[in-house]
This record gives C-alpha cells, sequence and structure tokens, in this order.
C-alpha cells in the first residue's frame, strides 16, 4: 500500500498545501455544475454526479499514478451510460460501472496501461467527435425547453423526437439559456481567473427564479430536490445472470475510461513536464469506480479540463484533488436545496460549450485535409459514433486502422535481385547493375529489407520464386535490413529454404541481426540453413558460393556477374578450382 504513495507527498511543505487548497477549491466550483450536468445528460438525477465528483475524485487522487489527474464523471461517459441506463436501467448501470472498475484494476495490475497507446489517434478523434455530436444534440430539448421528449438510445430517433416536440419550444428557456451561454463565453475574456460556467449558471439562475418563476423546468421539477445529506452505502444485487449480461457495457465502460484517463494524465505530464505511471493510473481508476457505484455514483475517469485547471491554478500534489473531492461534498451539505432552483436550460448551453471545446475540430479538419487512409478511419469512426454506437465504432475503428497499418507495413519490404557493381572499387551490391545481359546463372542474390510478417510474406515468396525456377546453385540473402520475422514469415521462408535445398541448391544468409536470429532459432529455420550458412558480410558469402560452382557450366558464359567471372570462363581455369581463392571477392561487399 506505501508504494502507491511513493514520491507522491515527498517534501511535501504548508507552502504547497496552500497551493492545492486554491487549486482544490477552483476546480471544486468548476466540478460542481459539470457533475450535475453530466448526470442529467446519462439519464441518472443530477446528486450522482456530485457524489461521483466527490468520491470518485478523492480516491483517483489517493491512488491513481497522476499527481495532477482530477477525476470524475465526464462528457466522454454520457452516450454510453444514458444508452446502459435506457437498456438496462440505472441498478445495472452501478453494477456495470463496478464490473469495470474490477477490469481496470485487472489492466493495471497485469501492465496494460501502455497498450493504450496503439489506439490510433484517428480512432480517438473520430469517437470524440462523435461523443461531441451526441452530447450537443442531446442538449437541444433542455436548450429550448421542450417537454414530454422521451430519450432514446439512438440518436436519429432522438433527431425525430425532437422534430415531433418542436413547435412546443419555451421562449422563456431558450432566453435563460441565452443569458447562461452569454456568462460562459464572456467571464474569461473579464475575468479570465473566474469560471464562466458558474458566473453563468448563478446569473441565469436568479433571472429564472425572480422573472420567470414556474415558467422554466428546473433540477427540482424535473427530478425533485437535491438531498443536502451524506450518499447512503448499499452494494447493489450481484446475481450471474447480471454479471453475464453487463459484461459487454462494463468493457466499453472501462476501455473508454482507461483511453479518457491515460490521455488526460499524458495532457498534465505535456503541462508539468512530469511522468504519470500508466499502470497505477488504471489501478486508481479501477479502485474509485469498484467504490463508487456502492454510493451511487456514476463511473468516473480522468477529466482533461478540470486536471488542466488544477495544473493551471497552481497545483502542487495530488492533495489538490483530494480537496477537490472534500469541497463537493461540502457544497453538497451546505447548497444542495440552491442547487434544485437551477434551470434546465441553463445546464444546457454549459454541456454545448463541453462538448464544442473536446470535438477535436482543428485535429478532425487536419486529418480530413490529408485525404489518406487515416481520413477513411476517422470518418467512419465519427459516424458509427454517431449512428451506432461507440462500440461498434471503436470495434470497426481498431479494425481499420490495423488492415491499413499491415498494407502500409507490407509495402515496407523490399525485395531486390543484387550484383556487385565492378564499376566502382568498393564492389559494392547494387539492384541496377543485374539486366538480362549480367546475371549470374547459378548464384542468385537478392537484397530484402523491412520486417518480415504476415502482410509481406507473400510478396517476399513470390519475389524468390523466379530464383528457383531458373534452378540456380547457390541463393545468397543479404538481410541485414530485416527487422523481425513473424511465424507467417516464418512459415514462408522456411519452405523456400527447404524446396530450394531439395533441389540441392545451398543457402547463404547475411547481416542478420541478433534478434532475427533468435527468431529463426526459435522457429527453427536456423537449423535448417545451417549454422555455417550464415555470414557477416556479403563478400564472405560470394566467397563461399564461388567454391560450390558447377563450373563447367562457367565456360563460356558471358555475364560476367563477378570479377572471378574473367578466369572462371577460360579452358584453362575451368578445372582449376583451387585458384579460385586469389581471385575472391573483398569481404566488404
Amino acid at each position: 500500500m506505501t508504494s502507491l504513495f511513493t514520491g507522491r507527498f515527498e517534501g511535501y511543505s504548508v507552502d504547497h498545501f496552500k497551493k492545492d487548497l486554491l487549486s482544490g477549491i477552483i476546480v471544486g466550483i468548476v466540478a460542481i455544475p459539470l457533475a450535475m450536468s453530466f448526470a442529467i445528460a446519462s439519464g441518472v438525477k443530477p446528486e450522482y454526479g456530485i457524489y461521483t465528483a466527490c468520491i470518485a475524485g478523492i480516491l483517483i487522487s489517493l491512488f491513481g499514478g497522476s499527481k495532477y489527474q482530477i477525476g470524475g464523471p465526464t462528457g466522454a461517459f454520457v452516450p454510453i451510460l444514458l444508452s446502459i441506463v435506457l437498456a438496462y436501467g440505472y441498478e445495472n448501470l452501478l453494477i456495470a460501472g463496478l464490473m469495470a472498475g474490477v477490469l481496470l484494476c485487472l489492466m493495471g495490475i497485469f501492465r496494460l496501461g501502455s497498450l493504450i497507446k496503439f489506439i490510433p489517434r484517428p480512432v480517438t478523434i473520430g469517437f470524440t467527435a462523435g461523443i461531441a455530436v451526441i452530447i450537443f444534440t442531446g442538449q437541444i430539448a433542455n436548450f429550448l425547453g421542450l417537454t414530454n421528449i422521451t430519450r432514446h438510445e439512438y440518436f436519429i430517433a432522438n433527431m425525430k423526437e425532437l422534430f415531433v416536440h418542436i413547435s412546443a419550444t419555451n421562449f422563456y428557456s431558450v432566453f435563460i439559456a441565452i443569458i447562461c451561454f452569454t456568462m460562459i463565453v464572456v467571464t474569461p475574456k473579464i475575468f479570465p481567473k473566474v469560471p464562466g460556467a458558474l458566473v453563468g449558471i448563478v446569473v441565469s439562475t436568479l433571472v429564472a427564479t425572480f422573472f420567470f418563476s414556474g415558467q422554466v423546468a428546473t433540477i427540482a421539477s424535473a427530478y425533485g430536490q437535491i438531498p443536502n445529506t451524506l450518499p447512503e452505502f448499499k452494494i447493489p444485487e450481484l446475481t450471474l445472470e447480471r454479471l453475464q449480461l453487463l459484461i459487454g457495457p462494463a468493457f466499453v465502460i472501462a476501455m473508454l475510461g482507461g483511453i479518457e484517463s491515460l490521455l488526460s494524465a499524458v495532457v498534465a505530464d505535456g503541462m508539468t513536464n512530469s511522468k504519470h505511471n500508466s499502470n497505477r493510473e488504471l489501478v486508481g481508476q479501477g479502485i474509485a469506480n469498484i467504490v463508487t457505484p456502492l454510493f451511487g455514483g456514476i463511473p468516473a475517469t480522468g477529466a482533461i479540463a478540470r486536471t488542466a485547471t488544477n495544473i493551471k491554478t497552481g497545483a502542487a500534489s495530488p492533495m489538490s484533488g483530494i480537496i477537490h473531492g472534500v469541497f463537493v461534498l461540502v457544497t453538497l451539505l451546505l447548497l444542495a436545496p440552491f442547487a434544485s432552483h437551477i434551470p434546465l436550460a441553463s445546464m444546457a448551453p454549459m454541456l454545448m460549450v463541453v462538448a464544442w471545446n473536446m470535438s477535436e475540430r482543428k485535429h478532425f479538419a487536419h486529418i480530413m485535409k490529408v485525404k489518406s487512409g487515416d481520413s477513411l478511419v476517422l470518418i467512419i469512426t465519427f459516424l458509427l459514433t454517431i449512428f451506432a454506437s461507440l462500440t461498434i465504432a471503436v470495434e470497426v475503428g481498431l479494425g481499420l486502422a490495423i488492415v491499413l497499418f499491415v498494407k502500409r507495413m507490407s509495402e515496407k519490404l523490399v525485395v531486390h535481385k543484387v550484383l556487385p557493381d565492378h564499376t566502382k572499387m568498393s564492389g559494392k551490391v547494387q539492384r541496377q547493375v543485374v539486366n538480362p545481359q549480367h546475371d549470374c546463372p547459378q548464384i542468385s542474390m537478392y537484397t530484402i529489407e523491412g520486417p518480415l510478417f504476415f502482410g509481406a510474406a507473400q510478396t517476399f515468396e513470390q519475389t524468390l520464386l523466379p530464383a528457383m525456377h531458373d534452378h540456380p546453385k547457390i541463393l545468397i540473402l543479404r538481410m541485414g535490413k530485416v527487422p523481425f520475422v513473424d511465424a507467417t514469415g516464418a512459415a514462408y521462408f522456411s519452405q523456400i529454404v527447404e524446396n530450394f535445398t531439395l533441389r540441392g541448391g545451398v543457402v547463404l544468409v547475411t547481416g542478420v541481426q541478433a534478434d532475427l536470429k533468435a527468431a529463426l532459432m526459435r522457429n527453427g529455420i536456423y537449423d535448417q540453413i545451417g549454422d555455417n550458412n550464415f555470414y557477416e558480410h556479403t563478400g564472405e558469402a560470394i566467397n563461399r558460393a564461388l567454391t560450390e560452382l558447377d563450373l563447367n557450366k562457367c565456360i563460356g558464359c558471358q555475364h560476367f556477374a563477378f570479377r572471378e567471372c574473367v578466369n572462371l570462363t577460360s579452358d584453362r581455369h575451368a578445372n582449376n578450382s583451387e585458384n579460385l581463392g586469389q581471385f575472391s571477392e573483398s569481404s566488404t561487399r
């Protein structure tokens, strides 16, 4: 347990506490309206968002892997949680969140945190932008003051619902929403250190209370009074049937929570020149999501905007996150009755601004302008997030990204037939010197560059097949620039070696690096070729190849592929193989 706190509070002082106290209070002020808004948008009561900000915020700061991470409910979770609530109900959402917490802990324990970074950027931008669209459009009803709106799981159904009820627009609500939006936008320009969302909520609530009382829907009228009491501890009813039913949603929550929290931690690292512990961060997120549902809270993760605010206001340690959670709790106990009067129309523009800020619009536009395979992955992930589900979007997006990656990597494998360039003193082997009039009938030499894996193995085989059809006696493979070989590549390689040696040929391999050599040993190819047929330099392999030639076939040959050929083609030297040594190529080739 002590390892969880190692290095996090070393050298902590009173000055550090003062900084953390200020940062924690400011972040707490920002977090309260956001927590209620995200909870409402997720289809649950606003107090559940406050419970999450309080409990998860404290636990993530205590046990997480980033000194500056602020945890709580986030916009990224909104469409997922709403779909779970609509499909399974609130209680099952708590169970799914708890299961997600267990999965996150296991991911951290088994050190899977570093794997999150392998999710392609177009996929994360695609689903983030899609989530932003869902959040934004999901607040149109509250912005317009529409009532009797039925929430649906899918985007098109929700849009149809809006159009059906658009004639019932409440212009009082629209006016309140515009006031809140104006305050959110204008306040940071006039008072940079004052949270615009808080000013917008307070001003618009006061206007609605004193001038439009009873004309605008509020939190109290829609969800009842927010209780100013501590959340009750309750263990959800766990059954095998429920666990099986919710494993899919739990996995989605865990994956998105892991991605979001680690992205937030990376942002914090960039702002502070620090380094987070990704596996410990996953464990901290897991602990928070296991405990929070026991008090009625919804799933939580690292919040990028609140983490950035925490850093900008001078946070010195995880204590600021703990103070933020305590501040949220105290505010709940003291001011809950007042929060109940907040108009739903005031919450809408705040979430719309959040959606706009998280839309990744600049990165989205940049990737689309490139017009590459990444653009295709981005747009498909984006559209599927909106019109299908985040689960399908990520699965398809990752699948497409993997296919594109394999295609690109397969194009990196280059196999060229080469020969020594006699026009240069070094005699380095070159591709361009090989032609029908200048090629050795008995020695085929190839340079192989790039990974030899399943996506490129067939290219490797098809390029070398002509060498076997011509029935050369020696096959030299220059593999100094082959970084690795997988099982498929090894199978193709082994088949080539087997077919070539069965016809009496000799395979020589040069320049193999240590990692590739180890892989060839594991796959049995090293022993299949033979230790004495591996050489460090190409020149050494050529020297060996010249001793394996059928000298009778050299008589009259006009290709002169090697310098030695001038002597090998004369009758006087045709049967005198002992003289080959004096004409051997330099080992530097």
